[in-house]
């Protein structure tokens, strides 16, 4: 009888957090910007594959991916050979003035995932999600010649001046900001959980069509509306999936007005749904635009617009970035689709890591209801793909963060990194080469944590 090797587990070597991490945080707090959030005592030193290690010698779980950023795991050696070739050759040469090879082929590759018969897309390149957002509503306006955009409650888009203010998902991302962007307005997201507006979660996605169109009789002219701005599957706002038929239903509604639609893939897109973008999953559906970032290049700062020719009519100098489309970056870009694609094999992923996403998620998803029956506290699982939403709730149904923040910490002590989302959601987003078998790893770390709890 052959023994199988017992899969890999965290190894803490140290009480967290650990001498040399407790010595750098303490050293972080006193030259870093007051801004930055620092929820667990963990400092990176190296990583491999799903695994991340401490400067202390402790090695975690990856379950959150720098918030769904590394695609292909910590140094994936494809990724690191990509890099490694192109920054031998030229690291930066303003793509906005000089066309360059590198990127010229990555948006070929990319509008390939979205382009129907007849149709042709076209690319700007930034740096992150919150500047391809930024270009996406610019682009909105200019080329329909009108101002408002309306965006949805528990959204996430950025944290620059535009994008804050489309954001809807927490007020102290707002605090003491303002003026904001002008003619932005916020409704409803759809969410089958907790359907708003009154609905149930059947009828949520067409509640809040209603709702729009309510807005345009009494408050928003519709000829004034340049575009709307969704996260296909929403993300900070707690790993929300719509109902099936909402997104189709508000592509007519904006065909019904001449309102650009605009899908926000950062968190969501490059293959973490199992498909390429979350809204694929969505049968009919085609924006206008699409921000993505995030999971583009395994990490390396880039991020694309994508609109469709007959949309990206602004002229030539009115949009620009000086570090947008990196060749670096852009050679972590390709190096991802490869992977993501399935041109290169990862072991043990199948034929590509949208394949390997979706099937491992599901994976997950199943083990996850199935521990509904032990932990009455979950409320909701959710999700597609390693897009995954865990919800905490109280005996009478509502949020319960305050147990979902002692989950997470829980989780974390036992060597699994993770990230909470949402009122009360903890989010599992881990890289795409995830196996089952580490899949199964984390569960159990979960499970653990969990009963801890009760």
């Amino acid at each position: 009888m052959t023994t199988l090797p017992k899969p890999r587990q965290p190894e803490l070597k140290t009480s967290l957090p650990g001498p040399k991490t407790a010595a750098i945080m303490e050293r972080d707090s006193q030259h870093l910007s007051t801004s930055y959030m620092r929820p667990y005592p963990f400092v990176p030193d190296h990583g491999e594959g799903v695994w991340l290690t401490d400067v202390d010698g402790n090695t975690m779980l990856d379950f959150f991916a720098g918030i769904a950023v590394s695609t292909t795991g910590h140094a994936h050696p494809h990724v690191v050979k990509a890099v490694q070739e192109q920054i031998t050759k030229f690291t930066h040469v303003c793509l906005t003035d000089y066309p360059q090879e590198i990127t010229t082929s990555l948006a070929e590759r990319m509008v390939k995932h979205v382009e129907k018969p007849g149709e042709k897309w076209r690319v700007f390149f930034g740096n992150s999600g919150a500047e391809a957002v930024e270009a996406a509503v610019k682009l909105a306006r200019n080329h329909t010649g009108r101002s408002h955009i309306i965006s949805t409650i528990g959204s996430f888009h950025g944290r620059t001046y535009g994008a804050i203010t489309l954001t809807g998902s927490k007020t102290k991302y707002k605090r003491g900001f303002g003026p904001l962007l002008p003619n932005v307005s916020h409704v409803p997201y759809p969410n089958p959980f907790r359907p708003p507006l009154g609905a149930t979660a059947e009828t949520c996605g067409q509640a809040v069509i209603d709702h729009i169109e309510g807005l345009f009789q009494t408050i928003i002219p519709a000829d004034e509306v340049a575009a709307i701005i969704i996260e296909p599957m929403q993300g900070e706002g707690g790993y929300i999936v719509p109902p099936a038929d909402f997104l189709p239903k508000l592509r007519a509604l904006c065909d019904r007005h001449g309102i650009m639609l605009i899908f926000d893939e950062v968190q969501a897109g490059m293959g973490r749904s199992g498909k390429m973008y979350s809204f694929q999953h969505f049968d009919g559906v085609q924006p206008d635009i699409i921000t993505v970032a995030k999971g583009i290049a395994s990490g390396m700062p880039i991020s694309a617009m994508l609109a469709k020719e007959s949309v990206m009519t602004w002229p030539v100098g009115s949009h620009g970035s000086t570090y947008g489309g990196n060749p670096v970056a852009a050679a972590a870009a390709h190096a991802t689709l490869d992977l993501l694609e399935g041109v290169v094999k990862h072991p043990g992923c199948g034929d590509s890591l949208m394949h390997n996403a979706a099937q491992v998620g599901e994976f997950i998803m199943t083990e996850l209801k199935a521990m509904q029956a032990e932990f009455p506290f979950l409320g909701d699982v959710r999700g597609a793909g390693m897009f995954i939403g865990l919800e905490f709730v109280k005996p009478d149904g509502s949020p319960d963060g305050k147990l979902r923040d002692a989950a997470s910490m829980a989780m974390f002590e036992r060597g699994l990194l993770n990230l909470d989302c949402g009122e009360a959601v903890i989010r599992i987003s881990p890289p795409l080469i995830l196996t089952r078998e580490e899949a199964a790893t984390g569960l159990e770390i979960m499970r653990d944590a969990l009963r801890a709890l009760k």
